[in-house]
């Protein structure tokens, strides 16, 4: 969804047919700010510059994206007319929750395997039509995205695996009708799938809720015969098994979980003083 078109999207839902305080309040110059409540990585400044400039709005920042913040401090400063920072006060804090603590999270998973050079990547188990907005939190926590749809890479899921009867033939298929610049990826659950899905000329191998023996597995038989082939482990990625997944030898790790399992950090806006 477009930037713009999402934040109409944004404040449409919340102001509705208007803000009542609004009829009854006359507009005045405020200056209002953003307090941390809690610790965290921040995210979200992007959508809130281009919401701040729909409505006539200044901003003096104190953090950027992939900062981190500390309990206390004021991330942000806005100054305008009265009546629209109060009326796009819960719209910008939902904007940086919502944003800055899948980047805090974000942030753990990649401070976790830091030492590795795996890398960290989202999926696609996003919220409905707010893919991009995720996605960009989750790069502002140091993560890198995977794809961004069904049409930027071709995965072979299980699914997918099902309907096609011959592999190595849907393969050569696959290289004469997807773009030119764009990777297959198959999904294996055993050393067995992983050597028909090399074999068939796949670019990246994904490692599905495979055991640590079994993942180094496959990495001893990509080192020796496919040193090409990229690897992605998934499934069961949480903190606390991340650093060892990653110490098998793969080259990146996915998890959905840096998104619909953050927790939201705490931020509130206040006024400062009218002037």
């Amino acid at each position: 969804m477009l930037k713009e078109t999402f934040l109409k999207a944004l404040v449409a839902e919340d102001v509705g047919r208007g803000d009542l305080f609004s009829r009854i309040s006359t507009g005045k110059p405020i200056r209002a700010y953003i307090i941390a409540k809690s610790d965290g990585v921040f995210a979200g400044r992007e959508y809130v510059e281009a919401l701040a400039e729909m409505y006539d709005l200044s901003l003096i920042w104190e953090v950027r994206d992939g900062e981190s913040f500390t309990k206390g401090k004021k991330l942000l400063f806005i100054s305008g007319d009265s009546k629209t920072i109060l009326s796009l006060e819960r719209s910008i804090l939902d904007m940086v929750l919502h944003a800055s603590s899948i980047a805090t999270l974000t942030a753990q998973y990649v401070e976790a395997i830091k030492e590795t050079g795996v890398k960290l990547l989202d999926t696609r188990k996003t919220r409905p039509l707010l893919r991009e907005f995720e996605k960009y939190a989750v790069r502002c926590g140091g993560g890198i995205n995977h794809r961004m749809g069904l049409d930027d890479c071709l995965m072979l899921k299980d699914t997918h695996l099902q309907t096609i009867d011959d592999l190595d033939a849907f393969m050569k298929e696959v290289r004469q009708k997807i773009p030119f610049t764009s990777k297959v990826e198959i999904e294996c659950e055993n050393l067995e799938m992983v050597k028909r899905a090399m074999k068939a000329g796949a670019d990246i191998v994904m490692c599905d809720n495979m055991s640590l023996d079994e993942t180094k597995e496959v990495v001893a038989f990509r080192n020796e015969n496919y040193s090409h082939i990229l690897l992605e482990a998934s499934g069961n990625v949480t903190l606390d098994t991340i650093a060892s997944i990653a110490k098998t030898g793969v080259d990146a790790i996915s998890s959905g979980s840096v998104i619909h399992q953050a927790n939201w950090i705490d931020l509130s806006m206040k006024v400062e003083s009218g002037r």
